[in-house]
């Protein structure tokens, strides 16, 4: 094995330990869209960290998510999943809404600073 060979595959076993690690350590958040409402309309997730947020449309048609505050879009299948990664967020709240039915499909993220206590 040459030297460089040796470099590139200790790098290459750093780099997939830092990414397994970062990826475990996303916590997961779940809205339902279901009759053009989204579920929770209130969602509260913590301030400074990265989040997944997972999206069920159990509606037949599609709608898109959107949101001006988190600068995210997203077309949500009809029954599927999707996922949106937002974050890391400063404290405060961050509307969202359904494109096509944004009377109903309405909601709001809060970030919040967790207490340590």
């Amino acid at each position: 094995m040459t030297k460089f060979f040796r470099l590139r595959l200790i790098f290459a076993m750093f780099w997939l330990f830092v990414s397994h690690s970062s990826k475990a350590q996303t916590k997961e958040f779940y809205l339902t869209l279901e009759n053009h409402v989204f579920t929770p309309s209130e969602l509260k997730v913590p301030a400074d960290k990265k989040v997944k947020l997972i999206i069920f449309n159990k509606d037949m048609v599609a709608e898109e998510f959107d949101s001006f505050d988190l600068n995210r879009e997203k077309v949500l299948f009809p029954k599927r999943k999707s996922t949106i990664f937002i974050g890391p967020l400063k404290p405060g709240n961050y509307e969202y809404f359904g494109e096509y039915h944004p009377n109903s499909a309405r909601g709001v993220i809060v970030v919040e600073v967790k207490d340590a206590n």
